[in-house]
């Protein structure tokens, strides 16, 4: 079987005595996503509008990165690629998905959680899923729900299915839903549109109609709290053996329903509330660490799913986010598209690392993507990848570890927007699509186009023309890519 591309003797070599000390000495690993949040909605990143001080901490206390992509522009196919190192576009089914969808990642193959728990982690998932649940759809809700989180890897699950806009409502832990009453069962119909009035539930509008399970029904002003709580105990069950926690959180996606201590509290709308709450969940992670005397001994990651954007949820503008309520809060900072679009404001997102002694501080510039975490973490926990595990996974350990934190850790990565975009070192190709169809502002270019990232990283001027050639062989590496079905050596 072949390994990553990060040699195990680059680990062993950074690491030196602690690697040799066997699986006590490895770290503790916890991958905190948050749900649409922007490049810039933290104010390390340049906001101003919303503060955002447990965050600004940890990356003055490790690094920062100025080049991390989302595999994706939308959330389950982040989502895929994380967990299994493929490329999302790469499999069908991996788009946007129903609560009522099956399970998309197959048991058996190598995932993230499988891997560190073949290397004796205790792993746990908090938060969003949206991978499926279930052998077909649509899912039923009502008894044994598998498989789902524990048949690929997971040891404890704690969920919200879907997302906090669409059916079911409901908590799930492990296989089944928290709290449900069998003499009220649950049914979803997912041909009612959000704002139909059958589309309501706990006065929101959602995307499909739930019925029955009203006792599970979860309370939106308190899914912050609940989702954190259940992070906190996991790590504080695990705290003398290595773990893995996946946490991912329901803020700051629609709708945006803040508990009453944050609400108002920032200068960006109810959108800039939610990032201040999960501020303060990215505080609650850290404190438990601190008191647990865990810091020094746990890689912590702080990223996003997608890019940001401004959005309402259906006609409930009250939890979305409007211009005017934005308050000219730049949530990509100065980049250009937003979530779901080609353009970096789609993948480009902020990401966070600390493991105090290992991480080095600063800033870094290196190319990144989440879908790097399955090779990256094989490394981190001394354990080979398959040769045909995590196709489009490269390690980028060095990029955290230094001291030549910058150089390149892998020479192309594809941005999945509603076009498939290349990057190459600062050149990114975004090409014609004429045929394609999609919303003002996300509509591929009739033509191709060429970005310079390094002098103009809002995109703002088209170097196609003058430089034919690049587009070429972007283009041809960029078929490559896709027709070779891997992009891992």
């Amino acid at each position: 079987m072949r390994t990553s591309l990060a040699p195990l003797g680059f680990f062993i070599l950074a690491f030196g005595a602690h690697a040799a000390a066997g699986p006590s000495a490895r770290p503790n690993i916890i991958f905190m996503l948050a749900d649409d949040v922007g490049y810039g909605d933290f104010g390390c990143y340049g906001a101003t509008k919303v503060k955002t001080p447990n965050i600004d901490r940890l990356a003055e206390e490790g690094l920062r990165f100025t080049d991390a992509h989302a595999p994706s522009a939308v959330c389950t196919p982040t989502r895929y690629a994380f967990m299994t190192g493929e490329y999302a576009w790469r499999r069908q089914g991996t788009g946007i998905l129903p609560g009522t969808a099956a399970l998309i990642v197959e048991p058996g193959r190598v995932t993230v959680p499988s891997l560190l728990r073949s290397a004796d982690y205790a792993t746990g998932v908090v938060g969003k899923w949206h991978l499926g649940l279930g052998p077909q759809s649509p899912t039923d809700y009502n008894g044994e729900i598998k498989p789902g989180p524990l048949e690929i890897g997971f040891d404890y699950a704690w969920l919200l299915p879907a997302t906090g806009d669409r059916t079911p409502c409901v908590w799930v832990e492990d296989h089944r839903v928290v709290g449900l009453d069998p003499a009220d069962p649950i049914t979803l119909d997912y041909t009612v549109q959000r704002g139909d009035p059958e589309s309501f539930v706990n006065g929101i509008p959602r995307i499909g109609k739930q019925t029955g399970g009203k006792a599970a029904l979860w309370k939106d002003e308190e899914i912050a709290d609940v989702l954190t709580g259940k992070a906190v105990a996991f790590i504080e069950r695990h705290k003398d053996h290595p773990f893995f926690l996946y946490f991912a959180t329901h803020d700051i996606h629609v709708p945006r329903v803040p508990h009453p201590r944050f609400r108002g509290g920032s200068q960006a709308g109810v959108r800039g509330d939610v990032i201040q709450e999960f501020d303060g969940s990215v505080g609650e992670i850290m404190a438990a660490l601190g008191r647990l005397k865990l810091v020094d001994n746990t890689l912590l990651i702080v990223t996003s799913d997608n890019g940001g954007v401004l959005d309402t949820n259906g006609p409930d503008a009250v939890h979305g986010g409007t211009e005017e309520t934005n308050n000219g809060h730049a949530f990509n900072g100065p980049l250009r598209g937003t979530k779901g679009s080609p353009y970096e404001g789609g993948t480009r997102v902020p990401f966070i690392v600390r493991w105090p002694g290992h991480v080095r501080r600063g800033t870094s510039g290196a190319l990144i993507c989440h879908v790097d975490m399955l090779a990256t973490m094989a490394a981190i926990a001394g354990q080979p990848l398959p040769g045909d595990a995590g196709p489009d996974s490269f390690n980028v350990l060095p990029a955290l570890l230094g001291p030549e934190g910058d150089r390149p850790c892998r020479e192309y990565l594809v941005e999945h927007g509603n076009v498939l975009a290349l990057r190459k070192g600062p050149w990114k190709l975004i090409p014609a699509r004429p045929a394609a169809k999609g919303k003002k502002g996300k509509r591929a270019p009739a033509s191709a186009e060429l970005y310079n990232l390094a002098e103009d990283i809002g995109e703002t001027k088209n170097l196609a023309d003058q430089n034919t050639e690049i587009v070429a062989g972007m283009t041809a590496a960029l078929n490559r890519i896709r027709e070779q079905g891997r992009s891992r050596p």
